[in-house]
């Protein structure tokens, strides 16, 4: 019986894993998994790895926190090298999986890689590192196979997971009236990040560019994605006490990207999935100059949201730290709400990025290849 550890990080390597684990199971129903996440990979099915609630390395505060990610971290490191293993599957969070596949070549395990790191945006020259202590990677951007194999790595493009969270088709009109707004009425979505820092950086310019766009457009609602990552309270505190007719609504990216008739997103895995949904979007982002700089410094394309990458050109507009102001964001989408002929131009060519993601299905392909490893 093969027995498989995953490792995963923050909430979404959680996902990923516990579909991945669900595909596992439907193809070998009595293969073994051993598993460091969440909830949702326990209910999988998977074992989880006793004292380890997570290994997400971002946001921590203190040196109690570091003892306790340093703990987990060895007893990892344990676990590759004592106990048996078939296979190893690393689930994205390449600022600790890049060290235990290290680990786990050293200790003779054979290893996958799901959700690959974008080496290919910030550390190119790293591909080679991947070809020594990884056998066999699983990418989910189109183009990535391509640059992985160039560089020697065994790799397989399995297509977008996020595309098996995305219906076949929405209820525009239900949605809309489940959320109270007019059906006639024009909808703004935000989308201000799935992290704190995020959302505190974002949320006030894009609610002053709100009410930017409110006196073109009157009756223009709006409605915040609160991710399931931020804490409650959060969007209300960074709110204007003025009258805006804003609404918020939690852990629903999808029913907020289908009910907007355009969407203001933090540049990430969000403008993929809108693009998914089909909604045009202006992408932003702001941060510290200082990591800014670094940044640009060693990212290596030309474009920050994830849409433009896929598409190989700027087919959404992306307003970066000074850019990123109300009345950038107001006149952008002043822009796309007004002229119908760029809104249906963008329309088209978020289609055409939703269609070179592959089809559904990718934790099952994922699935399939790493059952293929198990018995290499």
């Amino acid at each position: 019986m093969p027995r498989i550890l995953i490792v995963t990080g923050e909430a979404s390597g959680d996902v990923h894993g516990a579909n991945l684990a669900k595909a596992l199971k439907a193809l070998d129903p009595d293969l073994s998994l051993l598993g460091v996440g969440g909830s949702r990979m326990q209910a999988a099915g998977v074992e989880l790895v006793q004292g380890i609630r997570q290994l997400d390395v971002m946001g921590l505060i203190g040196p109690s926190s570091v003892r306790a990610l340093i703990h987990r971290v060895l007893r990892v490191r344990r676990i590759l090298q004592e106990e048996p293993l078939d296979l190893v599957v690393l689930i994205d969070n390449p600022g600790l999986n890049f060290h235990f596949a290290r680990i786990a070549k050293k200790a003779g395990r054979r290893v996958v890689y799901y959700i690959a790191p974008q080496l290919w945006a910030w550390r190119p020259r790293r591909m080679k590192w991947v070809q020594r202590r990884v056998d066999h990677v699983l990418v989910i951007l189109p183009f990535e196979e391509e640059l992985y194999r160039r560089a020697g790595v065994s790799c397989t493009f399995v297509g977008h997971p996020l595309l098996d969270e995305v219906a076949p088709s929405y209820d525009r009109a239900e949605l809309r009236k489940r959320f109270g707004f007019d059906a006639a009425g024009p909808v703004i979505g935000l989308l201000p990040g799935s992290r704190e820092g995020e959302v505190r950086a974002l949320l006030p310019t894009m609610l002053q560019a709100v009410a930017k766009l409110a006196g073109a457009y009157p009756g223009l609602q709006s409605v915040v994605a609160q991710a399931p990552s931020i804490r409650d309270g959060l969007i209300e505190e960074l709110s204007p006490a003025a009258d805006m007719n804003v609404r918020v609504v939690r852990d629903q990216a999808n029913e907020v990207m289908v009910v907007a008739d355009l969407l203001l997103v933090a540049s990430g895995t969000a403008t993929l999935q809108a693009a998914m949904i089909g909604t045009p979007l202006v992408i932003t982002y702001r941060t510290s100059w200082l990591t800014y700089w670094i940044a640009r410094w060693l990212i290596r394309v030309r474009w920050i949201g994830l849409v433009n990458i896929v598409a190989g050109r700027g087919i959404v507009p992306e307003l970066i730290q000074q850019e990123a102001t109300p009345g950038r964001l107001s006149e952008e989408a002043t822009r796309l709400l007004s002229d119908e002929g760029s809104y249906n131009e963008m329309r088209a060519a978020l289609r055409a990025v939703r269609a070179s993601l592959g089809a559904p299905g990718a934790s099952q392909r994922a699935a399939a290849v790493i059952l293929k490893e198990c018995q290499a």
